[in-house]
Order: structure tokens, then C-alpha cells, then sequence
């Protein structure tokens, strides 16, 4: 007899019919009733022009893109960092030093600027040639640079100072096989060395055996030039902008840079002693992106799809039903507002398979386009959201978008022509991990997304929508809890 009655009691709480859902939770005064209803939205492509170089990584390098057949070229800028507790330690004591030169000043035995890479997209054989050029003058901090800066053409680079070109591959066929597979394996970073090892002149017309010298006797002759990074970026080195100047086929995320500078000194012994300045997002960095205009236009133009492209590609505009969600229920609830973007399955001559699709798709009002990332702002899931892209169904699901329906309602009559228009922009997120034990026997691991910035990799994606859709519209699910 208990089995039975157990039984209907489970049979009764898998009941599917949800009309009274609430109602026993309630007083009778408090009742609702639930409604759904379901809405098209309307899409379209619209072409960025440029975004903010902002990002954890930069690039380098030139690739077609399969899709447009458009050629996309990346450089970048970098300034060097060092820290304040550090200065006392920066160099050897300039009597320990072994080399000298003819007036019996130290010299440094070599330096080079190292290109560490994080990833890279294309062949892995193709020979690349870069040019690593010195900076004239600081690029300005407090400013915002967006992707079409350059660096060059705005005057920044200086005449008759580094200029020192590289050709380079990401598969290093003079080491051994066995090494090849460890690097293929990822447990070992992939980097393009430049040696700075030729005769410098710094601006004062003193000549030196090699930039690690110049860097060597300008610590010896001004330690405090070597304070910190906005000193050492004034008065040492500005920074160093590395161009892509021939080859075709890859494309290199950069994860930092490094200046190093080898040397000898005495301790008891002859020792080799080493200093390296780092170019990481401490610091200023900015990547400038090329990038065929004509081949995006063609893309955007297309009505029968939309697309997300990057970098400084096409973003896809999302047309919300705002008057349609809220007509007839103003005094209404909306406890969820569903919309899912689905990738176009069908294939074509232009392979959907050869680029990679972005992972990260974040939506904000239209009218936030640049502001957003100007002001380093995190989605708020109020009127920003963040999506990942399902591989499985091929889709980018936003699960409630409410909060946004009902701010953009309420700012109906703003007088922006955008008030219910959001755009998707892929981005890239920066994690942090903490553990907590959750037990003596184990621990948990929870990841936080803390900040967003423009994708800045190659990624494409066609997406369901457009003005002429030939597949199933777009919609939005929405649920209300309506008051009796």
C-alpha cells in the first residue's frame, strides 16, 4: 500500500500542465497566470569599420580569407614594462661586467626581442616576414586606439633608429623531431626571435656594439630612468612596432613580448647574467588590422543570411519587438524573454568548415556599440549579455533578455532611432579561476568571466536571419505572468 501511494504522488508531480503553476504557492488575491507567446525579429549584417585595440593578445601576420578572398594583415605596437622593485636589480654592478670595450666600458654580449605566441592560424611552413622598427616618441597613454591605427603613418616611427627584419615559419625545421612534438603538444610556446645585435646609434649620436649595450650604460648613467615602465617608456625606449612586410598564409596571436639582454659578470666566478623587459597588456599595445573593405561590403549586402566576421568585420543588428512584447500586457510581467541565433548548415562553395566560428557572441544596445568598450565595461545581463556558441546545435542561446525588453520599453521615447535595436559582437573573455574545498576528499573549481574585448582573431560564422530569410524566422519566446 505505501508503494502505491508513493507511486501517485510521483505520478502526480510529473504532471506536464502548467496553467495553475503557482497557485498553491499563492494567496487567492496574489494569483497570476502564466501566458507564452512567441514573436519574429528581424536581422541584418552591418559592417565595423574599425574596433578597439584593446585585448589580451596582438597579431602578426597576413592571411587570405577563404571566404571573401580578401587579404587581412595584422601588425602591432608594443611597449615594455618594469617594475618599480626591481631597479636596484636591474643590471649586474657595472664593475662585475666582463666585456669592455676600448675605453673599458661594459657591453653587453647580446639582445633580441622574443614574440612569444599563443596560437596561430594557416600553415605552419609558410615563410613570414616581419620588420621590427623603433619608436621615435611614446604613443600616447589616455587615449583609445582603435584598429585602423597606425603606428607608422602617424608619425611614430623613428628614422635611422631599430629596423631589423625577420623571416620566420612556426614550425622550426632545424630542431629535432622529438622537440617539433613537444611545442605541437602545447607544452611548449612557440616565438619568433629578432636579434638586436647589429651597430646602434641612440639619439644623441652615440654609437654602441649592440641595443644591450645602449640599455646596459643607460641604466649605469641614469638608474632612475629605469623606475618604472612610464619612465623607462620616456626616456629609454618608446616601444617597438613589429610589421608584416611579405608572405601570406598565417596569422599569429601574440600572447607577450619580450626584450632581453645577455651578459657576462664576475662573482667568484664568471657567470652569464640575463634582463628581460616584458610586453604584455600592462603596458600600451595596439594592433592594426588591414582589411579589404570591398570583400566586407559584398558580405553585408547579402540579405538572405547574416554574418559575424572578425576582425573588424560584420557584426550582426537585432531588431527587438518591443511594442509587440509589451501590446496588451503594460501592466503585465515578463519573467523570461528566450532567443536563439542558429548558424546556417547549409554549405557552399565557400566552406563553412575553413574558418573557425567565434566563441564568445555579446549582445548590447546598439547605441552602446563603442561606448561599451571604451569605457571597459562587463555585461550586466540587464542590457548586456554574453552568449557561447553551442557546437552541438549549432546555436547561440540567450535565455532571458527581460531585464533588457523592459529597459528598453521604459526608454521608448528617448528620441534614438536605435531605442530597440541590439547588435552581436563576438569578443574574447578574460578568466579568472578560484578553488574552494568543498570537502576533505575534493574541490571545486569555478571560473568567472572578468572583463570582454573585441575578437581580434580570424573567426566567421553565416547566421539564420537576414531581410530575405529562407529558413525559419528568428524569434523570441516570451513568458508572462499575468495578473488576474
Amino acid at each position: 500500500m505505501a508503494g502505491i501511494a508513493m507511486m501517485t504522488v510521483a505520478i502526480s508531480s510529473c504532471d506536464e500542465d502548467t496553467t495553475t503553476m503557482g497557485n498553491s504557492l499563492t494567496d487567492v488575491i496574489d494569483q497570476f497566470t502564466i501566458v507564452t507567446d512567441t514573436f519574429n525579429v528581424s536581422t541584418r549584417s552591418i559592417i565595423a569599420d574599425s574596433v578597439l585595440s584593446r585585448s589580451s593578445y596582438s597579431y602578426i601576420g597576413r592571411i587570405k580569407d577563404p571566404e571573401t578572398g580578401a587579404y587581412i594583415t595584422s601588425d602591432f605596437m608594443t611597449q615594455f614594462t618594469i617594475l618599480e622593485n626591481e631597479l636596484d636589480a636591474t643590471f649586474a654592478p657595472k664593475d662585475s661586467i666582463v666585456a669592455r670595450d676600448t675605453d673599458n666600458e661594459p657591453q653587453a654580449d647580446s639582445c633580441f626581442i622574443n614574440i612569444i605566441i599563443n596560437s596561430y592560424q594557416g600553415d605552419s611552413l609558410t615563410a613570414m616576414k616581419l620588420t621590427a622598427m623603433e619608436l621615435e616618441k611614446p604613443v600616447e597613454e589616455n587615449k583609445l586606439y582603435y584598429s585602423n591605427f597606425d603606428p607608422e603613418a602617424a608619425g611614430y616611427v623613428r628614422t635611422g633608429g631599430i629596423s631589423q627584419s625577420k623571416v620566420y615559419t612556426m614550425t622550426d625545421l632545424t630542431l629535432s623531431d622529438s622537440l617539433r612534438n613537444v611545442r605541437r603538444n602545447n607544452d611548449y610556446y612557440e616565438y619568433i626571435s629578432i636579434p638586436l645585435n647589429k651597430p646602434y646609434t641612440d639619439k644623441a649620436g652615440n654609437t654602441y656594439n649592440n641595443f644591450g649595450t645602449y640599455l646596459m650604460r643607460t641604466y649605469y648613467s641614469h638608474p632612475e630612468y629605469f623606475k618604472n615602465s612610464i619612465t623607462f617608456t620616456k626616456n629609454v625606449f618608446p616601444g617597438i612596432y613589429l610589421k608584416t612586410t611579405d608572405g601570406l598564409g598565417l596569422m599569429a596571436e601574440v600572447l607577450n613580448s619580450q626584450l632581453v639582454t645577455y651578459y657576462h659578470f664576475k662573482d667568484n666566478g664568471i657567470y652569464i647574467g640575463s634582463k628581460t623587459f616584458y610586453g604584455t597588456e600592462e603596458v600600451l599595445q595596439t594592433t592594426h588590422i588591414t582589411n579589404e573593405k570591398s570583400h566586407i561590403l559584398q558580405l553585408a549586402e547579402e540579405d538572405t543570411c547574416t554574418y559575424l566576421k572578425t576582425p573588424a568585420g560584420i557584426f550582426t543588428e537585432v531588431t527587438l519587438p518591443v511594442d509587440d512584447i509589451k501590446r496588451g500586457h503594460e501592466n503585465d510581467t515578463i519573467t523570461s524573454a528566450k532567443i536563439v541565433f542558429r548558424r546556417m548548415n547549409d554549405t557552399s562553395e565557400l566552406s563553412d568548415v575553413v574558418l573557425e566560428e567565434p566563441q564568445n557572441l555579446l549582445m548590447i544596445e546598439r547605441d552602446s556599440l563603442y561606448s561599451f568598450f571604451e569605457n571597459a565595461n562587463m555585461y550586466d545581463n540587464i542590457t548586456s549579455y554574453l552568449a557561447t556558441y553551442n557546437s552541438t546545435y549549432n546555436t547561440y542561446t540567450y535565455y532571458n533578455i527581460s531585464s533588457l525588453i523592459n529597459h528598453m520599453y521604459q526608454n521608448r521615447n528617448n528620441g534614438s532611432p536605435n531605442w530597440n535595436k541590439v547588435v552581436l559582437i563576438p569578443v574574447q573573455t578574460t578568466t579568472t579561476s578560484s578553488a574552494s574545498s568543498s570537502s576533505y576528499y575534493y574541490s571545486t573549481t569555478t571560473t568567472s568571466v572578468t572583463g570582454v574585448s573585441n575578437e581580434m582573431s580570424i573567426t566567421s560564422i553565416r547566421l539564420v536571419g537576414g531581410s530575405n530569410n529562407r529558413h525559419e524566422p528568428v524569434t523570441i519566446s516570451i513568458i508572462y505572468n499575468q495578473n488576474k
